[in-house]
């Protein structure tokens, strides 16, 4: 649990000791060095552990499915640009160590590209913590990677390209196929030409599913909705993505952020609004939560512009920055303590150490 607690209590540190936001809404990188450091620190931790994660086995098993195969069988299996990794492991070498460090690379790219666009980046990175670093990236490695480049399609959308938008979610689905559910959202962000980016958006969208999801659906219906899976804790994931939609909807507009890119986001958070019947209703909460985990960036720009909504904008605001950062701190020490399946991360263990001790 060591190495957790160590991350968090870094993660704390830089949040308290950078209070100030940046004014500009693109914000300028961090002290370049820390940054770096953090983002070495955590690509590593997540794409060199070794059984860690409630899907080591699952993912190691895909790895094993792609040897002696040729590559033009990694194609047909599954999502083609996670079975080519998977391929690349069985046959050219690293296994599923290999998988995870590319895996690694792309989620922590996508992320700290969204954070620093964020203005208090490392309390947007602090908040990524406790459910999209630990549990996602490091447990669902293809929807990690899919949510990573999500994120860097997030920022496209903030600089205004719709285009550049769709060609990230685009490659998030070909490592998690379900991604592509985020393309419709880019007709909110479009200020100028709205009839042909609804139009463009609408051929892209089809043009993706068809391509990309139809052949899936029905394994996706079977596999979780008429079995009816049920996820161990979907209730409070969706109620983490609630908090701040609601939050962010009652006082929107005390956010700063551009007009195009703040209707954008009042879409998104009342998309995570409407997971909470959705899950009432729906024969799989299993099916839900994974959708939904794709409405966790929501909470990264929230609760970074939160000392600014409540106090006052463009100061330190340190009552609401502690306050912001008690609150995630919390949760991920809650989830270490006290979730069901926390014992699948527990004890951490990095490859290259347990090498070298085999």
């Amino acid at each position: 649990m060591l190495p957790y607690l160590l991350l968090l209590s870094l993660s704390v540190g830089m949040a308290l000791a950078h209070m100030r936001p940046h004014s500009a809404s693109t914000a300028a990188p961090p002290p370049r060095f820390a940054w770096r450091s953090m983002f070495i620190v955590l690509m590593l931790m997540i794409g060199l552990r070794h059984e860690v994660g409630g899907d080591w086995g699952t993912y190691l098993n895909h790895v094993e499915a792609m040897q002696g195969e040729d590559l033009d069988f990694s194609l047909n299996y599954s999502d083609a640009g996670y079975a080519t990794l998977n391929w690349f492991g069985a046959n050219v070498g690293g296994s599923v160590y290999l998988v995870n460090l590319v895996c690694g690379i792309l989620f922590s790219w996508g992320l700290f590209t969204f954070c620093r666009t964020q203005p208090r980046p490392w309390l947007a990175l602090l908040a990524a913590l406790p459910y999209l670093v630990m549990v996602v990236a490091m447990g669902y490695s293809r929807q990690g990677v899919a949510i990573g480049l999500a994120m860097l399609a997030f920022t496209k959308l903030q600089q205004g390209s719709v285009i550049r938008f769709v060609f990230w979610i685009a490659l998030a689905a070909l490592f998690h196929k379900s991604a592509v559910i985020l393309v419709p959202f880019a007709v909110f962000a479009a200020s100028r030409n709205r009839a042909f980016n609804i139009f463009g958006v609408a051929v892209v969208a089809a043009f993706l599913f068809v391509v990309l999801l139809q052949e899936q659906l029905d394994s996706f219906m079977r596999g979780y909705v008429e079995a009816e899976y049920e996820s161990s804790g979907a209730g409070v994931r969706v109620a983490m993505n609630a908090l701040p939609a609601a939050l962010f909807l009652v006082f929107r507009k005390r956010f700063a952020i551009a007009p195009e890119v703040r209707s954008f986001w009042i879409w998104m958070a009342w998309g995570a609004l409407f997971f909470i019947p959705l899950l009432v209703v729906s024969p799989s909460s299993t099916a839900v939560d994974r959708v939904a985990l794709y409405w966790i960036p929501l909470q990264l720009m929230v609760f970074s512009r939160l000392p600014d909504v409540f106090g006052v904008p463009g100061r330190r605001n340190p009552l609401w920055v502690t306050m912001v950062v008690g609150y995630n701190a919390t949760v991920m020490l809650t989830w270490l303590f006290f979730a069901d399946t926390a014992f699948e991360w527990l004890p951490y263990r990095f490859y290259p150490w347990e090498a070298l001790w085999q």
